[in-house]
């Protein structure tokens, strides 16, 4: 999922525990019912995390904190999952599905290879330097800058008009 080429969005409606925690979080957006839970169900099982939790957590939320959720295992609420940047969104259950439906609406009528290339960029942020990221990012906007959807949302822009991407 992580080096998948579309986004990914994750919808979780219960509780995801274990690696299925860890399927969620590896989502590029997750939104989360506001009774939702997520669990490091892992140590309540005397064995380790898998599925590259050990390797997202710290990513995610940091190293004090991610050592906390896997080491402890403990229930944690959608809405403080959201609090701490393990996720992107809390909704209420009432709106849960409308949510998630717009997010995959809005992802599907973007500039799709623009969306594509910022996900690449973003993971791969990760794991060079500044310089490394100033030439990727100007590699990207090489590429984007041949869509169809480039020259529709630059003429859109001065035009003056909604934008109609194409996905090319």
């Amino acid at each position: 999922m992580l080096d998948c080429e579309k986004p990914v969005v994750a919808a979780v409606g219960g509780t995801a525990a274990g690696i299925g925690a860890h399927l969620a979080l590896a989502a590029d957006l997750v939104i989360a019912a506001d009774n939702a839970r997520f669990i490091e169900v892992f140590v309540r099982r005397g064995i380790t995390p898998d599925g590259g939790g050990a390797w997202l957590l710290p990513r995610l939320v940091g190293l004090a904190r991610a050592k906390e959720l896997l080491f402890l295992g403990d229930d944690l609420a959608a809405a403080d999952a959201e609090r701490m940047g393990l996720i992107t969104r809390c909704v209420p259950a009432a709106e849960f599905d409308a949510t998630v439906d717009d997010y995959a609406r809005r992802l599907a009528e973007g500039p799709t290879r623009a969306i594509s290339l910022a996900k690449w960029l973003v993971n791969r942020s990760l794991d060079t330097d500044r310089a490394g990221a100033f030439d990727d990012e100007a590699w990207a906007q090489e590429l984007a800058s041949r869509t169809e959807d480039f020259t529709e949302g630059v003429q859109a822009f001065i035009e003056r008009r909604d934008v109609k991407f194409r996905g090319w």
